[in-house]
């Protein structure tokens, strides 16, 4: 196992509530490395973070550990056909969504 697909795999597995279920593949073609992530679905959401943050975390790191080795990897996490995240949360532009205050909103310059 190359030490790109180790490092995934170290990171989801200290992030997520079933470790056993965490796989990885890796191939390799002429646009570099591509790794593949498979995971419990429930243990989706952590892998993916809030508004995508925590994969774009990975993301990143996994970059800087592939340049490293001159080579540009990626991160793929699989999602079961037919799966489904649970609905997005819409929130109103204008509303502070941790206090509900309008303060913001009457603050002139």
């Amino acid at each position: 196992m190359e030490q790109d697909q180790q490092f995934v795999e170290f990171v989801v597995k200290a992030l997520v509530d079933h470790p056993e279920d965490v796989k990885t593949e890796r191939v390799v073609d002429e646009m570099g490395v591509l790794i593949t992530l498979h995971l419990n679905p429930q243990d989706m959401g952590q892998v993916i973070g809030r508004m995508g943050q925590t994969a774009k975390a990975i993301r990143t790191l996994l970059r800087v550990v592939g340049a490293k080795h001159k080579a540009r990897v990626n991160l793929k996490i699989y999602e079961p056909e037919g799966s489904h995240r649970g609905p997005r949360r819409e929130e109103s532009h204008g509303e502070s969504a941790d206090t509900g205050s309008d303060a913001i909103d009457d603050f002139k310059l």
